[in-house]
């Protein structure tokens, strides 16, 4: 009972979802790099932080489930947000002599996990920062 009450008042469920997120897009970015030679490979993409601010967001409608077989209607509650792995079906491909291969681009993944890199860490350091400050309050403080 205090552990849910402790950690559900903090952020730390929020970054879990984020660092959860950011470890599957790293697997999905580094099986798009591995593939960028292979004949019509579809990249791979996760979303999350969309649906995400959606329901951390009130301006999104919301409906009520009086089954559990109903459709979601609107935005997801934050315990029903979870990253997912999307195909991305679009044909881009800068390079008219290759195209057909794939919709993989090297530069474009390469920055991608640049930014995916800086968010993990980002969010790890957010997490410890947490969990300091929790201990620190159990341990009282400055003494």
């Amino acid at each position: 009972m205090l552990k849910i009450f402790l950690f559900n008042q903090t952020k730390i469920p929020l970054l879990k979802k984020a660092l959860d997120a950011y470890s599957l897009r790293q697997r999905a970015i580094a099986s798009n790099i591995a593939n960028i030679t292979t004949v019509g490979y579809k990249r791979i993409d996760v979303k999350f932080e969309e649906e995400l601010r959606k329901s951390l967001g009130g301006e999104f409608i919301r409906g009520v489930k009086t089954n559990e077989k109903h459709f979601s209607i609107g935005a997801k509650d934050f315990d029903e947000v979870q990253p997912e792995t999307v195909v991305e079906p679009s044909a881009y491909n800068p390079d008219p002599l290759s195209s057909g291969v794939n919709n993989v681009d090297i530069d474009y993944e390469m920055v991608e996990l640049a930014k995916n890199q800086i968010r993990y860490k980002l969010a790890s350091r957010l997490i410890a920062e947490s969990f300091r400050g929790i201990q620190k309050s159990i341990k009282g403080g400055g003494l």
